[in-house]
């Protein structure tokens, strides 16, 4: 409303000066001091507009990310790497035997110290007691000593060599893992049982079928060069159970290599103590 009146009086104003240009200065000087008493209003200033306040979002649900379904049962064995070369597993941190590691194997277990004891023991035995069909070439003097110790090295060698085919191609560890036990015939048993049933490189029990090979294949080896009637296939059956027999008794060394360790220390025997 005061902006009206300004506006009124302003417009008065300027018409008494464009239409009235003769009014004498009396009149003029009142007209001013008249306009000077009314109260100037300051023009108000225009009010700020309010902000409309934002428009509020409605939080969004976060989801949370569905974990992943983990296998139930998780292999014992390390896989992240392979074992070094060795013949005997470690029961309580298991790892993984690759094809390198079971070459390495091969060639530890054919040619370990204590098999050329056994083979000595093996041939001086055949000798004392020879088979009844045993020609005198196999029966006396140093090259029939010769003929019994090889006949044992290459029926030896035969029984590893095929158990690191048949471990290789189906994954068996050929490893022997001794028992955690402390009871001796707990310890005995295993030994026994690693005979027939070992582990497949991931950890789980499975028969023994790299044994099994080379029992065969030691079994059956002797059929190249043994005497008649010895290189047929009963004759083959049989070793091959003493071959597979063997396994039990290198189990049995592996399982209390400890305790012979420090018996052999302390009797100062070469090869058994080391």
């Amino acid at each position: 409303m005061k902006t009206l009146r300004l506006a009124v009086i302003s417009s008065a104003i300027l018409s008494a000066m464009l239409f009235l240009p003769r009014v004498d200065a009396q009149t003029q000087t009142a007209i001013i001091e008249t306009q000077a008493q009314q109260p100037t209003a300051s023009p108000s200033p225009a009010p700020e507009p309010t902000p409309s306040p934002a428009p509020t979002q409605s939080p969004v649900p976060t989801v949370a990310p569905t974990p992943s379904p983990t296998p139930s049962s998780k292999s014992p064995v390390n896989t992240a790497y392979t074992a070094p070369s060795t013949t005997v597993g470690n029961a309580a941190s298991p790892v993984c035997l690759c094809v390198k590691g079971k070459f390495k194997y091969f060639a530890s277990e054919s040619f370990r110290p204590g098999v050329y004891p056994v083979a000595a023991a093996y041939s001086g035995y055949t000798m004392a007691n020879p088979p009844s069909a045993y020609p005198p070439e196999w029966r006396q003097g140093f090259h029939g000593f010769a003929r019994n110790f090889g006949d044992f090295m290459a029926s030896w060698t035969s029984v590893q060599g095929a158990k690191f085919v048949v471990a290789s191609a189906l994954r068996e560890d050929p490893r022997y893992f001794p028992s955690k036990s402390k009871n001796f015939f707990a310890r005995t048993f295993n030994a026994a049982r690693f005979a027939v049933v070992d582990r497949s490189d991931m950890g789980n029990p499975r028969p023994a079928l790299s044994n099994l090979a080379g029992a065969f294949a030691g079994g059956f080896v002797g059929n190249a060069y043994l005497p008649d009637p010895y290189a047929n296939a009963s004759h083959g059956l049989s070793r091959s159970g003493y071959a597979l027999l063997g396994f039990v008794t290198s189990n049995l060394a592996d399982e209390f290599h400890p305790e012979i360790h420090k018996i052999a220390t302390k009797l100062h025997l070469p090869l058994i103590g080391k």
